[in-house]
């Protein structure tokens, strides 16, 4: 474990350092009607504008809220400000009707493909370029594939660079397994997100299938893939690199997608780009380094111009145990195992390695929980479960440095229960979800997530919310309607001028000269 800092764009782990930690979170989850369907209601109003709310928005869809911490230097916090957004959303949905918010990652009961809502931002340029985006993603991937929700972890630790983020990534993709183990909740879904696609999937009761050791669907080859991507060999090893290969992505055309076309015979646009990527964001991936960027700043140019300000993790699912999709001692771990992945040595990826790390995920998405299961590590097989005892092992001072800087135990709990729960699998969420699935709800996959979205909404709607909560939340929602209606009021650009002066490769700036 490095302590020593500095050289290697590690960071010094001092009291100080790891009282540093920023975390923030990102939730997204379906809008569902009581059935367990999807609703295909607009996005409600009284939440405000999806395109300038700083903490409500939408992701893919139109029925699909994406909930928004800020930035926290505590767990508590960051989940109390997380739950009071919950609140809110709830008390809006109730005044319009029936709704409920999907508390699994897999989607509830969906209409056809193009039936599912795309997310609307207004008539500005943004905005409409946000829509466009969508529609090439439907083009692209299918709408059904969108609606997977999930947890992503925002997070920083000062004093690390470029270098050392990038350091934390190739590691955390090395041992990503770990996580889809202990905290993948999405072995089952319903039958209706994979009509007419190839699957390995079980059939399960009557409109459910399963994997019998799935731990995370959402993550596997049903998930957020794709055979264009497939062919992208994104290396992390340096900010230049990674750059490098999104720039190609981001500007090389693609036969498939030239056949869409930018816009369909009618002058509707079926697409922001025919390049492999439309934008950075398409790009999937476990964790990703991040930058704040200004108005109107492409995300790749803000990476080359100002380097990795934070990591965004990306592969954990909504729990349908817990109220808010996630609990503190998952953050707590969260925290640990960053914090290891970024001192431990990181070796440069390979292209073989690269390979092995889309096997292991794949295998332990479809596979985890099966007694004996090996992943490939370094050409050779190693038991999944020995493994994460390594890692979890490996993680234990880091949990007492936490905690002696914290003045708690709740790192060294966090760790106590991941070591707890690789031992016993059938304890693990993914588990739970099946024992809960087939010895409660006669095998029903929708049956069993709409009673746990009930009893997250009851739960919710009874804490206390008091009159001051509500006017500074609908103030809040107040204030981006107007915000929105001022950026609509300022566009000057014809919407394809605007759209081509962004998408162009300038935009996206130059990889930084290196110092003789």
């Amino acid at each position: 474990m490095n302590t020593t800092g500095g050289m290697d764009g590690r960071a010094t782990l001092s009291a100080d350092t790891l009282r540093g930690i920023r975390r923030g979170i990102e939730k997204e989850s379906l809008r569902a009607l009581p059935s367990g369907a999807l609703a295909l209601t607009p996005h409600p109003a009284a939440l405000g504008s999806a395109l300038t709310h700083p903490h409500i928005t939408t992701d893919y869809s139109e029925s699909q809220l994406e909930l928004i911490t800020g930035v926290h230097a505590g767990v508590d916090a960051c989940l109390a400000e997380l739950t009071e957004i919950h609140q809110f959303t709830y008390r809006a949905m109730r005044e319009l009707g029936d709704e409920m918010l999907w508390v699994s990652s897999m989607p509830c009961g969906l209409p056809t493909d193009e039936t599912i809502p795309l997310g609307r931002y207004g008539s500005s340029n943004v905005g409409r370029a946000k829509s466009v985006y969508r529609m090439g993603l439907g083009h692209r991937y299918g709408r059904r594939m969108q609606t997977i929700s999930g947890i992503h972890y925002n997070w920083s630790l000062p004093g690390v660079d470029s270098e050392g983020y990038f350091g934390l990534i190739r590691n955390f993709r090395r041992h990503a397994f770990l996580l889809l183990t202990l905290f993948g909740a999405s072995p089952a879904l319903c039958k209706t997100f994979v009509e007419g696609r190839q699957h390995e999937l079980l059939p399960l009761g009557e409109g459910s299938m399963y994997m019998p050791h799935g731990t995370s669907l959402r993550m596997g080859r049903l998930g957020y893939q794709s055979d264009a991507q497939a062919t992208l060999a994104v290396s992390y090893n340096s900010l230049e690199g990674y750059a490098a290969s999104l720039h190609d992505a981001l500007t090389r055309p693609y036969p498939a997608y030239e056949q869409v076309g930018i816009r369909n015979p009618g002058g509707d646009y079926n697409q922001l780009a025919t390049t492999l990527l439309q934008i950075e964001n398409e790009f999937y991936g476990t964790i990703r380094p991040k930058r704040v960027i200004y108005p109107g700043e492409r995300p790749l140019h803000a990476l080359r111009e100002r380097g990795v300000e934070y990591v965004e993790v990306r592969l954990m699912d909504l729990d349908p145990f817990e109220p808010v999709g996630i609990n503190a001692q998952t953050l707590r771990f969260l925290d640990v195992f960053l914090l290891h992945c970024l001192q431990t040595d990181s070796p440069p990826d390979t292209p073989l390695e690269i390979d092995e790390l889309k096997h292991n995920q794949h295998l332990t998405a479809a596979r985890g929980r099966e007694p004996g299961l090996t992943l490939r590590r370094h050409g050779e097989e190693v038991a999944l479960t020995a493994w994460g005892a390594e890692i979890v092992a490996q993680c234990v001072p880091i949990a007492q440095a936490l905690d002696a800087a914290h003045g708690t135990d709740a790192y060294s709990r966090a760790v106590d229960d991941a070591r707890h729960k690789l031992a016993r699998p059938d304890e693990l969420p993914s588990a739970r979800v099946l024992q809960a699935i087939t010895g409660e709800h006669n095998n029903a996959f929708v049956s069993f997530v709409r009673e746990r979205s009930h009893l997250t909404q009851d739960h919710l709607l009874a804490l206390p919310w008091s009159d001051t909560q509500q006017a500074r939340f609908q103030a809040m929602a107040a204030a981006s309607v107007e915000a929105q209606k001022k950026i609509e009021a300022s566009d000057s650009l014809p919407f394809d001028i605007y759209l081509q002066r962004y998408t162009s490769a300038e935009r996206l700036g130059k990889p930084r000269t290196q110092a003789a």
